[in-house]
Protein backbone atom coordinates (compact mmCIF):
# COMPACT_ATOMS: atom_id res chain seq x y z
CA UNK A 1 0.00 0.00 0.00
CA UNK A 2 2.76 2.32 0.77
CA UNK A 3 3.93 2.38 -2.98
CA UNK A 4 0.33 2.82 -4.20
CA UNK A 5 0.13 5.67 -2.15
CA UNK A 6 3.29 7.51 -3.10
CA UNK A 7 2.70 6.34 -6.72
CA UNK A 8 -0.64 8.58 -6.30
CA UNK A 9 1.32 11.76 -4.72
CA UNK A 10 3.79 11.02 -7.84
CA UNK A 11 1.01 11.37 -10.22
CA UNK A 12 -0.46 14.11 -9.13
CA UNK A 13 2.85 16.35 -8.85
CA UNK A 14 3.83 14.98 -12.71
CA UNK A 15 -0.05 16.41 -13.71
CA UNK A 16 0.59 19.64 -12.05
CA UNK A 17 -0.55 19.62 -8.32
CA UNK A 18 2.15 21.98 -6.21
CA UNK A 19 0.50 20.53 -3.26
CA UNK A 20 -1.25 16.24 -2.78
CA UNK A 21 -2.18 14.35 0.10
CA UNK A 22 -3.67 10.91 0.34
CA UNK A 23 -5.88 9.75 2.63
CA UNK A 24 -6.29 5.54 3.41
CA UNK A 25 -8.63 4.87 5.95
CA UNK A 26 -10.07 1.38 7.18
CA UNK A 27 -13.13 1.65 9.65
CA UNK A 28 -14.78 -1.12 11.38
CA UNK A 29 -18.08 -0.32 12.59
CA UNK A 30 -20.16 -3.07 15.68
CA UNK A 31 -23.04 -1.52 17.09
CA UNK A 32 -25.64 -3.79 19.19
CA UNK A 33 -28.64 -2.45 19.93
CA UNK A 34 -31.65 -4.15 22.08
CA UNK A 35 -35.24 -2.97 22.51
CA UNK A 36 -36.76 -4.05 25.39
CA UNK A 37 -34.16 -6.41 26.08
CA UNK A 38 -34.46 -8.21 23.02
CA UNK A 39 -31.89 -7.54 19.68
CA UNK A 40 -33.05 -5.11 17.56
CA UNK A 41 -29.88 -4.09 15.37
CA UNK A 42 -26.11 -5.58 15.55
CA UNK A 43 -23.85 -5.46 12.42
CA UNK A 44 -20.07 -5.38 11.85
CA UNK A 45 -19.28 -2.88 8.99
CA UNK A 46 -16.14 -2.47 7.27
CA UNK A 47 -15.07 1.27 5.46
CA UNK A 48 -11.94 1.49 3.28
CA UNK A 49 -10.66 3.36 0.48
CA UNK A 50 -8.36 6.01 -0.28
CA UNK A 51 -9.08 9.85 -0.81
CA UNK A 52 -6.71 12.46 -2.31
CA UNK A 53 -6.57 16.50 -2.46
CA UNK A 54 -4.54 18.18 -4.89
CA UNK A 55 -4.13 21.96 -5.33
CA UNK A 56 -3.97 22.89 -9.09
CA UNK A 57 -3.04 26.61 -10.39
CA UNK A 58 -4.45 27.72 -6.83
CA UNK A 59 -7.71 25.84 -6.56
CA UNK A 60 -8.72 22.46 -4.71
CA UNK A 61 -9.66 19.21 -6.04
CA UNK A 62 -10.49 16.08 -4.20
CA UNK A 63 -11.60 12.78 -5.39
CA UNK A 64 -12.08 8.98 -4.02
CA UNK A 65 -12.17 5.51 -4.42
CA UNK A 66 -12.42 1.86 -2.39
CA UNK A 67 -10.69 0.08 -5.00
CA UNK A 68 -7.35 -1.07 -4.50
CA UNK A 69 -6.60 -1.03 -7.85
CA UNK A 70 -3.62 0.70 -9.22
CA UNK A 71 -5.91 1.55 -13.01
CA UNK A 72 -8.65 2.79 -10.27
CA UNK A 73 -5.64 5.12 -8.43
CA UNK A 74 -3.96 6.79 -11.09
CA UNK A 75 -8.00 7.30 -12.50
CA UNK A 76 -8.76 8.97 -9.05
CA UNK A 77 -5.58 11.29 -9.53
CA UNK A 78 -6.86 12.52 -12.82
CA UNK A 79 -10.23 13.18 -11.47
CA UNK A 80 -8.78 15.59 -8.78
CA UNK A 81 -6.68 17.29 -10.74
CA UNK A 82 -9.69 18.05 -13.51
CA UNK A 83 -12.01 19.19 -10.73
CA UNK A 84 -8.79 21.04 -8.91
CA UNK A 85 -8.14 22.73 -12.62
CA UNK A 86 -12.30 23.34 -12.75
CA UNK A 87 -12.08 25.20 -8.98
CA UNK A 88 -8.98 27.60 -10.16
CA UNK A 89 -11.21 28.96 -12.90
CA UNK A 90 -13.46 30.70 -10.67
CA UNK A 91 -11.32 30.79 -7.58
CA UNK A 92 -11.26 33.99 -5.45
CA UNK A 93 -7.91 33.73 -4.64
CA UNK A 94 -4.97 31.38 -4.41
CA UNK A 95 -5.09 28.71 -1.82
CA UNK A 96 -1.84 28.75 0.62
CA UNK A 97 -1.32 26.25 3.24
CA UNK A 98 0.42 27.42 6.48
CA UNK A 99 3.73 25.87 7.39
CA UNK A 100 3.49 22.40 9.03
CA UNK A 101 6.53 20.39 10.28
CA UNK A 102 7.19 16.80 8.16
CA UNK A 103 7.19 14.09 10.48
CA UNK A 104 7.01 10.49 10.14
CA UNK A 105 5.14 8.83 12.32
CA UNK A 106 3.12 5.79 13.68
CA UNK A 107 1.09 6.27 16.60
CA UNK A 108 -1.59 3.86 18.32
CA UNK A 109 -4.54 4.66 21.19
CA UNK A 110 -3.90 1.98 24.33
CA UNK A 111 -6.44 -0.86 24.67
CA UNK A 112 -6.38 -2.58 27.66
CA UNK A 113 -9.01 -4.96 26.15
CA UNK A 114 -10.25 -5.04 22.69
CA UNK A 115 -13.88 -4.55 22.37
CA UNK A 116 -13.84 -6.58 19.22
CA UNK A 117 -13.09 -9.43 21.01
CA UNK A 118 -16.44 -9.22 23.38
CA UNK A 119 -18.96 -11.96 22.12
CA UNK A 120 -22.40 -10.55 21.38
CA UNK A 121 -23.61 -12.92 24.26
CA UNK A 122 -21.72 -10.56 26.81
CA UNK A 123 -22.84 -7.29 25.58
CA UNK A 124 -26.60 -8.52 24.65
CA UNK A 125 -26.17 -10.02 28.88
CA UNK A 126 -25.28 -6.70 29.95
CA UNK A 127 -27.80 -4.96 27.95
CA UNK A 128 -30.42 -7.28 29.06
CA UNK A 129 -29.22 -7.15 32.83
CA UNK A 130 -29.86 -2.82 32.71
CA UNK A 131 -33.35 -4.44 30.91
CA UNK A 132 -34.56 -6.12 33.55
CA UNK A 133 -33.24 -3.73 36.67
CA UNK A 134 -35.34 -0.78 34.42
CA UNK A 135 -38.54 -3.02 34.52
CA UNK A 136 -38.82 -4.31 37.93
CA UNK A 137 -40.10 -0.16 38.09
CA UNK A 138 -44.02 -1.08 37.29
CA UNK A 139 -44.10 2.50 35.18
CA UNK A 140 -41.21 1.46 32.46
CA UNK A 141 -42.74 0.35 29.75
CA UNK A 142 -39.73 0.78 27.54
CA UNK A 143 -36.14 -0.21 27.76
CA UNK A 144 -33.49 0.76 25.14
CA UNK A 145 -29.74 -0.13 25.23
CA UNK A 146 -26.90 0.04 22.72
CA UNK A 147 -23.05 -0.63 22.43
CA UNK A 148 -21.18 0.95 19.91
CA UNK A 149 -17.55 0.51 18.95
CA UNK A 150 -14.96 1.70 15.77
CA UNK A 151 -11.22 0.88 14.95
CA UNK A 152 -10.17 3.45 12.38
CA UNK A 153 -6.86 2.72 10.79
CA UNK A 154 -5.60 5.54 8.79
CA UNK A 155 -2.44 6.68 7.08
CA UNK A 156 -1.65 9.92 5.84
CA UNK A 157 0.80 11.36 3.54
CA UNK A 158 2.06 13.93 1.93
CA UNK A 159 3.94 15.15 -1.37
CA UNK A 160 5.54 17.65 1.25
CA UNK A 161 6.99 14.07 2.89
CA UNK A 162 4.54 13.23 5.80
CA UNK A 163 4.20 9.96 6.53
CA UNK A 164 1.55 9.48 9.64
CA UNK A 165 0.14 6.03 10.68
CA UNK A 166 -2.15 5.89 13.41
CA UNK A 167 -4.95 3.40 14.81
CA UNK A 168 -8.09 4.90 17.03
CA UNK A 169 -10.41 2.44 18.98
CA UNK A 170 -13.65 3.93 20.42
CA UNK A 171 -16.27 2.20 23.04
CA UNK A 172 -19.70 3.63 23.95
CA UNK A 173 -22.80 2.66 25.39
CA UNK A 174 -25.93 4.12 25.96
CA UNK A 175 -29.68 2.87 28.11
CA UNK A 176 -32.82 4.69 27.95
CA UNK A 177 -36.02 3.89 30.43
CA UNK A 178 -39.13 5.40 28.93
CA UNK A 179 -41.96 5.36 31.86
CA UNK A 180 -45.76 6.14 31.28
CA UNK A 181 -48.38 7.07 33.60
CA UNK A 182 -50.82 9.99 34.65
CA UNK A 183 -51.20 10.46 31.09
CA UNK A 184 -47.73 11.49 30.44
CA UNK A 185 -44.49 9.87 29.24
CA UNK A 186 -41.07 10.16 30.63
CA UNK A 187 -37.64 9.12 28.93
CA UNK A 188 -34.42 9.12 31.65
CA UNK A 189 -31.07 8.11 29.72
CA UNK A 190 -28.02 8.00 29.79
CA UNK A 191 -24.68 7.70 26.99
CA UNK A 192 -21.24 8.43 26.81
CA UNK A 193 -17.84 7.15 25.03
CA UNK A 194 -14.23 7.02 25.24
CA UNK A 195 -11.03 6.81 23.04
CA UNK A 196 -10.15 3.40 24.39
CA UNK A 197 -11.31 -0.36 24.91
CA UNK A 198 -14.04 -2.38 26.70
CA UNK A 199 -12.62 -1.28 29.68
CA UNK A 200 -15.02 1.65 28.81
CA UNK A 201 -18.25 0.00 29.57
CA UNK A 202 -17.17 -1.39 32.90
CA UNK A 203 -16.45 2.34 33.80
CA UNK A 204 -19.76 3.52 32.55
CA UNK A 205 -21.36 1.26 35.47
CA UNK A 206 -25.02 0.17 33.40
CA UNK A 207 -26.66 -1.82 35.68
CA UNK A 208 -26.41 0.68 38.50
CA UNK A 209 -26.90 3.66 36.89
CA UNK A 210 -30.04 1.49 35.16
CA UNK A 211 -31.91 1.28 38.56
CA UNK A 212 -31.37 5.25 38.74
CA UNK A 213 -32.65 6.01 35.54
CA UNK A 214 -36.24 4.17 35.80
CA UNK A 215 -37.12 5.07 39.24
CA UNK A 216 -36.47 8.84 37.87
CA UNK A 217 -38.17 8.08 35.28
CA UNK A 218 -41.55 6.83 37.05
CA UNK A 219 -40.93 10.04 39.58
CA UNK A 220 -40.94 12.15 36.68
CA UNK A 221 -44.61 11.23 35.97
CA UNK A 222 -46.14 12.67 39.30
CA UNK A 223 -43.21 15.91 39.62
CA UNK A 224 -44.72 19.06 38.90
CA UNK A 225 -44.06 20.97 35.74
CA UNK A 226 -40.46 22.88 35.40
CA UNK A 227 -41.40 26.76 37.05
CA UNK A 228 -41.67 29.56 34.38
CA UNK A 229 -39.74 32.56 34.94
CA UNK A 230 -35.94 34.14 35.81
CA UNK A 231 -34.12 32.39 38.10
CA UNK A 232 -30.98 31.09 38.98
CA UNK A 233 -30.21 27.87 36.72
CA UNK A 234 -27.49 25.19 37.34
CA UNK A 235 -26.49 22.71 34.39
CA UNK A 236 -25.69 19.69 35.39
CA UNK A 237 -22.23 18.19 33.82
CA UNK A 238 -24.00 16.10 30.97
CA UNK A 239 -26.20 18.99 29.29
CA UNK A 240 -23.11 21.96 30.63
CA UNK A 241 -21.46 19.64 27.61
CA UNK A 242 -23.79 20.19 24.67
CA UNK A 243 -24.69 23.59 25.37
CA UNK A 244 -20.79 24.27 25.32
CA UNK A 245 -20.97 21.97 22.21
CA UNK A 246 -23.55 24.19 20.69
CA UNK A 247 -23.07 27.56 21.67
CA UNK A 248 -19.03 27.49 21.92
CA UNK A 249 -17.67 24.65 19.37
CA UNK A 250 -19.91 25.41 16.57
CA UNK A 251 -19.35 29.57 16.55
CA UNK A 252 -15.29 28.68 17.01
CA UNK A 253 -15.24 26.62 13.52
CA UNK A 254 -13.12 29.08 11.36
CA UNK A 255 -14.84 27.26 8.20
CA UNK A 256 -18.28 28.52 9.34
CA UNK A 257 -17.13 32.02 10.44
CA UNK A 258 -15.58 32.58 6.69
CA UNK A 259 -18.64 31.11 5.36
CA UNK A 260 -17.95 27.90 4.43
CA UNK A 261 -21.34 26.46 6.35
CA UNK A 262 -23.91 28.77 5.40
CA UNK A 263 -26.47 26.85 3.41
CA UNK A 264 -26.49 23.82 6.28
CA UNK A 265 -26.18 25.12 9.57
CA UNK A 266 -25.15 28.58 9.54
CA UNK A 267 -22.74 30.70 10.20
CA UNK A 268 -21.58 31.95 13.62
CA UNK A 269 -21.78 34.98 15.65
CA UNK A 270 -17.69 35.29 16.56
CA UNK A 271 -17.12 37.22 13.18
CA UNK A 272 -13.54 37.74 11.83
CA UNK A 273 -13.44 41.21 13.15
CA UNK A 274 -13.81 40.25 16.60
CA UNK A 275 -10.60 38.58 16.90
CA UNK A 276 -8.05 39.52 18.17
CA UNK A 277 -10.28 42.05 20.11
CA UNK A 278 -10.31 40.20 23.71
CA UNK A 279 -14.46 40.27 22.90
CA UNK A 280 -16.03 39.66 25.58
CA UNK A 281 -17.93 36.08 25.53
CA UNK A 282 -18.62 35.18 28.74
CA UNK A 283 -17.73 36.21 32.54
CA UNK A 284 -14.86 36.16 34.56
CA UNK A 285 -15.31 32.14 35.48
CA UNK A 286 -15.87 31.04 32.11
CA UNK A 287 -12.56 29.07 30.85
CA UNK A 288 -12.68 26.82 27.42
CA UNK A 289 -10.39 25.31 25.45
CA UNK A 290 -9.99 22.73 22.53
CA UNK A 291 -7.70 19.78 23.43
CA UNK A 292 -6.92 16.94 21.37
CA UNK A 293 -4.31 15.80 23.58
CA UNK A 294 -6.62 14.65 26.06
CA UNK A 295 -5.91 10.66 27.09
CA UNK A 296 -9.09 8.75 26.41
CA UNK A 297 -11.22 11.86 24.85
CA UNK A 298 -13.78 10.99 22.06
CA UNK A 299 -12.31 13.94 20.59
CA UNK A 300 -8.73 13.61 20.68
CA UNK A 301 -6.42 11.93 18.18
CA UNK A 302 -2.94 11.80 16.82
CA UNK A 303 -2.60 14.00 14.04
CA UNK A 304 -5.47 15.64 11.69
CA UNK A 305 -5.98 15.33 8.01
CA UNK A 306 -3.88 17.94 7.49
CA UNK A 307 -0.78 15.95 9.32
CA UNK A 308 -0.88 18.61 12.07
CA UNK A 309 -0.02 17.00 15.51
CA UNK A 310 -3.23 17.19 17.99
CA UNK A 311 -2.37 20.38 20.10
CA UNK A 312 -4.34 22.09 23.18
CA UNK A 313 -5.81 25.23 22.27
CA UNK A 314 -7.51 28.11 24.42
CA UNK A 315 -10.78 29.24 22.93
CA UNK A 316 -11.84 31.67 26.03
CA UNK A 317 -10.00 32.99 28.60
CA UNK A 318 -11.40 34.83 32.06
CA UNK A 319 -14.87 35.32 29.73
CA UNK A 320 -12.61 36.72 26.85
CA UNK A 321 -12.27 35.04 23.41
CA UNK A 322 -8.91 34.24 21.73
CA UNK A 323 -9.04 31.30 19.33
CA UNK A 324 -10.71 29.48 16.19
CA UNK A 325 -10.39 25.88 15.39
CA UNK A 326 -8.45 26.38 12.15
CA UNK A 327 -6.60 23.87 9.22
CA UNK A 328 -3.55 24.75 7.57
CA UNK A 329 -5.87 26.59 4.85
CA UNK A 330 -7.84 28.94 6.92
CA UNK A 331 -5.20 29.67 9.66
CA UNK A 332 -3.46 32.00 7.30
CA UNK A 333 -6.35 34.33 7.30
CA UNK A 334 -4.92 35.55 10.78
CA UNK A 335 -1.40 35.01 10.88
CA UNK A 336 -1.66 31.30 12.77
CA UNK A 337 -0.37 28.49 12.01
CA UNK A 338 -2.67 25.68 12.30
CA UNK A 339 -4.16 24.04 15.77
CA UNK A 340 -5.23 20.69 13.99
CA UNK A 341 -8.71 20.65 13.78
CA UNK A 342 -9.21 19.68 9.70
CA UNK A 343 -11.09 16.27 9.99
CA UNK A 344 -13.15 13.71 7.73
CA UNK A 345 -15.35 11.48 8.58
CA UNK A 346 -14.12 8.84 6.15
CA UNK A 347 -11.75 8.37 2.98
CA UNK A 348 -14.57 9.33 0.74
CA UNK A 349 -15.24 13.19 2.28
CA UNK A 350 -13.04 15.79 2.71
CA UNK A 351 -11.40 16.98 5.60
CA UNK A 352 -13.45 19.75 7.88
CA UNK A 353 -12.91 21.96 10.81
CA UNK A 354 -14.09 20.23 13.27
CA UNK A 355 -14.44 20.31 17.69
CA UNK A 356 -12.06 17.94 19.03
CA UNK A 357 -12.59 17.80 22.66
CA UNK A 358 -14.50 21.56 23.71
CA UNK A 359 -14.00 21.76 27.45
CA UNK A 360 -15.51 24.58 30.14
CA UNK A 361 -12.30 24.27 32.37
CA UNK A 362 -12.81 23.09 35.98
CA UNK A 363 -13.33 26.04 38.24
CA UNK A 364 -12.95 26.40 42.18
CA UNK A 365 -16.50 25.48 43.60
CA UNK A 366 -17.97 21.96 44.24
CA UNK A 367 -21.38 20.99 43.30
CA UNK A 368 -22.33 21.01 47.39
CA UNK A 369 -20.87 24.56 48.02
CA UNK A 370 -22.80 25.49 44.38
CA UNK A 371 -26.15 24.66 45.72
CA UNK A 372 -25.68 26.16 49.30
CA UNK A 373 -25.07 29.12 47.57
CA UNK A 374 -28.00 29.43 45.87
CA UNK A 375 -31.32 30.93 47.47
CA UNK A 376 -33.50 30.21 44.75
CA UNK A 377 -32.94 27.89 41.56
CA UNK A 378 -33.21 25.31 39.15
CA UNK A 379 -30.86 22.11 38.27
CA UNK A 380 -31.68 20.88 35.20
CA UNK A 381 -29.73 17.51 33.57
CA UNK A 382 -29.77 15.77 30.89
CA UNK A 383 -30.07 16.92 27.61
CA UNK A 384 -33.48 16.36 25.97
CA UNK A 385 -34.08 19.03 22.91
CA UNK A 386 -32.58 21.99 21.55
CA UNK A 387 -32.53 24.87 18.74
CA UNK A 388 -30.53 27.43 17.90
CA UNK A 389 -30.69 30.01 15.24
CA UNK A 390 -28.19 30.33 12.54
CA UNK A 391 -25.61 32.18 13.74
CA UNK A 392 -25.81 30.21 16.86
CA UNK A 393 -27.05 33.47 19.09
CA UNK A 394 -30.78 32.91 20.20
CA UNK A 395 -30.87 29.37 21.78
CA UNK A 396 -33.51 26.94 23.74
CA UNK A 397 -32.90 24.37 25.41
CA UNK A 398 -34.93 21.60 27.16
CA UNK A 399 -33.73 19.15 29.68
CA UNK A 400 -34.93 15.49 30.74
CA UNK A 401 -35.16 16.02 35.00
CA UNK A 402 -34.99 18.98 37.06
CA UNK A 403 -34.66 20.21 40.87
CA UNK A 404 -36.02 23.02 42.18
CA UNK A 405 -33.60 24.89 44.73
CA UNK A 406 -34.61 26.85 47.97
CA UNK A 407 -32.71 28.35 50.27
CA UNK A 408 -29.85 25.69 49.43
CA UNK A 409 -31.16 23.02 49.36
CA UNK A 410 -33.14 20.56 46.37
CA UNK A 411 -36.41 20.26 47.62
CA UNK A 412 -38.29 18.77 44.73
CA UNK A 413 -37.84 17.21 41.43
CA UNK A 414 -39.64 18.95 38.66
CA UNK A 415 -39.78 17.69 34.91
CA UNK A 416 -40.24 19.42 31.56
CA UNK A 417 -37.71 21.61 32.19
CA UNK A 418 -36.52 24.35 29.53
CA UNK A 419 -34.40 27.28 29.49
CA UNK A 420 -33.55 30.28 26.76
CA UNK A 421 -30.65 33.12 26.24
CA UNK A 422 -28.45 34.99 23.90
CA UNK A 423 -25.19 33.48 23.67
CA UNK A 424 -23.43 35.84 25.25
CA UNK A 425 -25.55 37.27 27.83
CA UNK A 426 -26.10 33.77 28.93
CA UNK A 427 -21.92 33.30 29.35
CA UNK A 428 -21.41 36.25 31.23
CA UNK A 429 -23.95 35.53 33.56
CA UNK A 430 -22.01 32.68 34.85
CA UNK A 431 -20.58 33.40 38.25
CA UNK A 432 -19.65 29.43 39.17
CA UNK A 433 -18.36 26.46 37.82
CA UNK A 434 -17.69 23.23 39.66
CA UNK A 435 -14.50 21.06 39.22
CA UNK A 436 -12.93 21.31 42.90
CA UNK A 437 -13.64 17.61 43.89
CA UNK A 438 -12.63 14.48 42.12
CA UNK A 439 -14.90 12.97 39.52
CA UNK A 440 -17.46 16.30 39.30
CA UNK A 441 -15.32 17.16 35.95
CA UNK A 442 -15.89 14.79 32.96
CA UNK A 443 -15.08 14.19 29.22
CA UNK A 444 -18.38 13.56 27.36
CA UNK A 445 -18.37 11.81 24.65
CA UNK A 446 -22.11 10.83 23.30
CA UNK A 447 -23.00 13.41 21.27
CA UNK A 448 -22.63 13.05 17.42
CA UNK A 449 -22.03 16.11 15.20
CA UNK A 450 -22.94 16.56 11.39
CA UNK A 451 -21.26 19.34 9.25
CA UNK A 452 -21.14 19.61 5.50
CA UNK A 453 -22.93 18.78 2.36
CA UNK A 454 -22.80 15.95 2.20
CA UNK A 455 -22.98 15.55 5.71
CA UNK A 456 -20.19 13.98 7.61
CA UNK A 457 -21.21 12.66 11.52
CA UNK A 458 -18.11 12.57 13.89
CA UNK A 459 -17.88 12.59 17.96
CA UNK A 460 -16.58 14.97 19.51
CA UNK A 461 -15.51 14.87 23.56
CA UNK A 462 -16.79 17.74 26.04
CA UNK A 463 -15.28 18.44 29.46
CA UNK A 464 -17.33 20.17 31.89
CA UNK A 465 -18.45 20.30 35.30
CA UNK A 466 -21.93 21.64 36.81
CA UNK A 467 -22.33 25.40 35.88
CA UNK A 468 -24.11 28.25 37.47
CA UNK A 469 -25.90 30.79 35.53
CA UNK A 470 -28.09 34.20 37.09
CA UNK A 471 -31.24 35.71 35.93
CA UNK A 472 -32.02 32.62 32.71
CA UNK A 473 -35.58 32.26 31.65
CA UNK A 474 -36.58 28.99 32.63
CA UNK A 475 -39.91 26.75 32.00
CA UNK A 476 -40.39 28.60 28.92
CA UNK A 477 -43.52 26.99 26.91
CA UNK A 478 -46.37 25.12 27.86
Amino acid sequence: MKEQIKEMLHLAEKNGASYADVRYTNQVNRPLVLRNGEVEHFTVAEDKGFGIRVIVDGGWGFASTPSNDPKRHAETVARAISIAKASARCKIKDIHLTPVDIVDDKQKVKVEKDPFQVSVDEMSSLLRDCHDVMVQVPEVKMTGGAITMYNLQKTFASSEGSWIEQELTRTGARIDAYARGQGDVQRRSYANGKLAGWETISMLNLVQRASQLASEAAQLLEAPECPRGETTLILGSSIAQLQVHESCGHPIELDRVLGSEDTYAGKSFLTPDLYGKDYKYGSEHVNMTADATIVGGSGSFFYDDDGVPAQRTTIVEKGLFKNYLTSRETAGEFGLTSNGSNIAMNWANIPLIRMTNINLEPGDWSEEEMIRDTKKGILVDTPKSWSLDDKRVNFHFGGEIAYEIEDGEIVRMVKNPAYTAITPEFWASCDAVAGKKKGEWEVWGDTNCAKGEPVQVVQPGHGAAQVRFRNVKVGVGE
